[in-house]
């Protein structure tokens, strides 16, 4: 096996994956790291990665004939808010309804370049408007200045994982589908994991070989065993009996 190349996008956390790797294969460490820069999927057809941690909106997938994905669990949203905001006041999701009025940031005007989603939460803590984002990205850029509560009545967001596709007929690379199935919950013995789909296959290629080698030596012996039976019942010159002997004439 060689080492995988994993992105994730932020509010990703792949910890148990990679410790649960890294437990059944300390040989093959991942190199993983968070990207906080644009269209995370463009890192597969360049071989910057391996496979992704990608975030799409519920109900869509960035799924496509030349790229795998795979949905994992789906976010909550949350709304932030400055400290202090009447949000503060719900102990239920708010619902975006009840909202209304209020101005929201655009995540999308804060790119990296400028701060990214710290600079939006800085600017949220000043009280210039209110921002939407999922729960993992609210939690990763927290402050003691702002607060976030759980939205209802927008969509939810979906963490899932993307791959490149085979190209023809060419297999999917094991190392990949191994890490697949870890980060899918398969088992260390499931045989759906490739290596043990492979030491199966070995397996049971192995017993093949021993039951054709067991099968030529019992119709071997067999043919022995019917030689022998022929040979022994085989008609031969009879002798003849001895003549009774005559008694003495008086």
């Amino acid at each position: 096996m060689t080492g995988l190349k994993i992105a994730y996008v932020p509010g990703v956390t792949p910890g148990k994956w990679l410790s649960r790797w890294n437990e059944r294969y300390p040989q093959n460490p991942l190199l993983a790291l968070r990207y906080d820069g644009g269209e995370i999927l463009a890192r597969l057809p360049n071989g910057e990665s391996d496979a992704v941690f990608v975030r799409f909106a519920a109900g869509t997938s960035p799924k496509t004939p030349a790229i795998h994905v795979i949905p994992l669990y789906e976010e909550q949203q949350v709304v932030c808010a400055p400290k202090d905001h009447d949000i503060e006041l719900h102990d239920e999701p708010v619902p975006l309804d009840e909202l209304k009025g209020e101005n929201f940031l655009d995540l999308a005007d804060y790119p990296e370049s400028v701060g990214g989603t710290a600079m939006a939460m800085e600017v949220c803590s000043s009280g210039a408007g209110l921002l939407v984002l999922p729960l993992g990205v609210a939690r990763l850029h927290s402050r003691k200045d702002v607060v976030h509560k759980e939205l209802s009545g927008v969509p939810d967001t979906v963490i899932g994982i993307a791959w490149l596709a085979p190209e023809g007929d060419d297999p999917t690379d094991p190392v990949l589908e191994e890490f697949i199935g870890v980060v899918r919950g398969r088992g260390e013995n499931s045989s759906r994991q490739a290596s043990v789909a492979q030491k199966q296959q070995e397996q049971a290629v192995e017993a093949r070989k021993k039951r054709q080698i067991a099968d030529t030596a019992a119709a071997k012996n067999a043919k022995e065993a019917k030689k022998k039976s022929a040979r022994s019942g085989r008609p031969g010159a009879k002798r003849g009996t001895k003549p009774a002997s005559r008694g003495r004439k008086r």
